[in-house]
């Protein structure tokens, strides 16, 4: 037996329609035709019709809803109560009849009940349509959706990362003389993109702007740009991009000339794919082949790494890069120096056939020409080097004689605002002599030369990156990529031979388009030295000021 609806004894039932939206299934002629006959009162007539028809649809909703929420009643006091007062009465949410319901105060309901069980459920599955009115005309009304968490998930992932600290020191035009691009224009996956948001990479320097599009896609890339300008981005996120996590074997190959640059190269990798779940490994000789080969034996996707040691575990058939379709040469002139060069060459036969090589340095040698024609014939070029000296970095020199550097360095460690520096000296015994003479007058100072064991080299590039101390005396060994930020004046305490080793020496202050500054101590024997550099580079070193602008670094 059907129960009576209450809700009928406080809202009159509405005069009964067939068919209440027939005007508006009239095609548009009929409808302008129509208008057209009638006079001003009719049209005013058929307006209150109209209103008054639409009164009536709302007030048969509210009908509809309060029955089914009078139908919810019985089920919920039937459910056992602590108390019997609390069983016969009704819910307090439960609104009076023919009081009207809102659709938020439907929507609020985080727990709607089931109506209860009805003879015939199929007709009770959906509100009673108007007298009549024809089945499926009116649908029940849509409940409005709760606002998403999901909502703007686009935009919001960065509120997911850690923001790292903003860079506010003032940047040149050699990184900031760019094309506006944003680092998401690249269809670069989400996690990918929140490593370099969390790296603190912000906008691409016109480096990566030109490689990494052209990487994407698999092509051989050339390129040539200035020290620090932002070239190991600009290899490290097309390898991640293109890496698949799923599948368990080596994927991109690094080839970098010293153990340094090798764990530097790996550690960015590392920090860009935290969030991909990419496997990184860097292998460098001076290290346990033992535990390389352990490591090799578990999943391996990015791989950086000296190219002696690479060619050594892929002759012992320990490493696999028969699936390895990227390689990258970073400081490729110095790759391929004839101590290199062969080496490269043992290694390019066990990548796969279809591979793609990608070579990265500020400066290119005729060496490299040959090299790029045998394996690299359709290779885009990419030339950022319009002028080889970083616009950031001053140079100076100071004419001394042998015998007055040390005082002069001294002088320099007075009168300069220096942060961290890096002093370059020609000769292993020479590096550590200067060291030693740093310490004695008593300043903080550590050493680093190619000859020293494996593991103190790592824990001095360690510590001096981390600040620790603020001076460190080198060899060439550090000249090649090493980025340490805080590193604000470097010094030739030895002026170098050839241009290439200078412009190497003086893009480690400067890094990323930030100032620095370079000083050169120079005796009689390197006037030649210092004219040739001058015009090789196309660059004028001035003689040192008594007072240096603080500004300038």
């Amino acid at each position: 037996m059907q129960q009576p609806n209450p809700g009928q004894q406080q809202i009159p039932a509405p005069r009964p329609v067939g068919n209440p939206q027939q005007m508006m299934q009239m095609t548009p002629q009929q409808m302008q035709q129509m208008m057209q006959q009638m006079n001003p009162q009719q049209m005013q007539q058929m307006q209150q019709y109209y209103q008054q028809q639409q009164m009536m649809q709302q007030q048969m909703m509210q009908q509809q809803m309060q029955q089914q929420q009078q139908q919810q009643a019985p089920v919920q006091q039937q459910r056992p109560a602590a108390s019997q007062s609390q069983a016969t009465a009704p819910p307090a949410s439960t609104p009076a009849v023919g009081a009207p319901t809102s659709y938020a105060a439907m929507a609020n309901k985080t727990k709607p009940q089931p109506p209860a069980p009805q003879p015939r459920p199929q007709e009770r599955s959906a509100p009673a349509p108007a007298v009549g009115a024809p089945a499926q005309s009116r649908p029940p009304p849509a409940q409005p959706q709760q606002p998403s968490n999901q909502e703007g998930g686009e935009e919001d992932w960065k509120s997911q990362c850690v923001a790292p600290a903003a860079d506010m020191r003032v940047k040149t035009e050699d990184v900031t003389k760019t094309k506006g691009n944003e680092f998401a224009d690249y269809f670069l996956k989400r996690e990918l993109l929140m490593g370099i948001f969390e790296k603190g990479f912000e906008k691409p320097s016109p480096i990566q702007e030109e490689a990494i599009p052209l990487a994407l896609v698999g092509k051989d890339i050339l390129a040539r740009a200035k020290n620090g300008t932002g070239k190991t981005g600009a290899f490290c996120i097309p390898c991640l991009q293109k890496c698949d996590p799923e599948i368990a074997a080596v994927q991109a190959l690094i080839l970098v000339p010293t153990r340094e640059l090798a764990l530097q190269t790996s550690a960015i990798c590392k920090e860009l794919s935290k969030h991909i779940g990419l496997e990184v490994m860097s292998t460098t000789g001076g290290t346990s082949l033992q535990d390389d080969i352990m490591r090799l034996y578990q999943t391996v996707h990015v791989l950086v790494g000296t190219p002696g040691r690479v060619v050594d575990l892929a002759e012992k058939n320990i490493l696999k890069l028969g699936q390895c379709t990227m390689m990258v040469m970073d400081e490729a002139d110095k790759l391929l120096s004839p101590e290199f060069e062969v080496v490269i060459e043992k290694i390019i036969p066990f990548l796969a056939k279809k591979r793609q090589m990608m070579m990265f340095s500020a400066t290119f040698p005729a060496a490299v020409k040959a090299f790029k024609e045998k394996h690299l014939p359709k290779a885009y070029e990419i030339n950022l080097m319009e002028e080889l000296t970083l616009k950031g970095v001053t140079q100076y020199y100071a004419f001394v004689e042998e015998r007055q550097k040390v005082h002069c360095l001294n002088t320099l460690f007075a009168k300069l605002s220096i942060n961290q520096s890096i002093i370059f000296c020609n000769s292993v015994q020479r590096v550590e002599l200067l060291a030693r003479k740093i310490t004695e007058l008593g300043y903080s100072c550590f050493y680093i030369h190619a000859k020293m064991p494996q593991s103190s080299r790592n824990r001095v590039f360690h510590e001096f990156k981390g600040g620790a101390c603020r001076n460190l005396v080198s060899s060439d060994l550090f000249t090649r990529g090493i980025d340490i930020q805080s590193v604000n004046v470097v010094i030739n305490f030895d002026f170098p031979k050839n241009s290439e080793t200078y412009l190497h020496r003086i893009g480690r202050s400067g890094r990323f388009g930030h100032l620095g500054l370079a000083i050169n101590l120079i005796t009689y024997e390197d006037r030649f030295n210092l004219y040739k550099i001058e015009q090789e580079l196309g660059t004028e070193i001035k003689p040192i000021p008594p007072q240096v602008d603080s500004s300038l670094y």
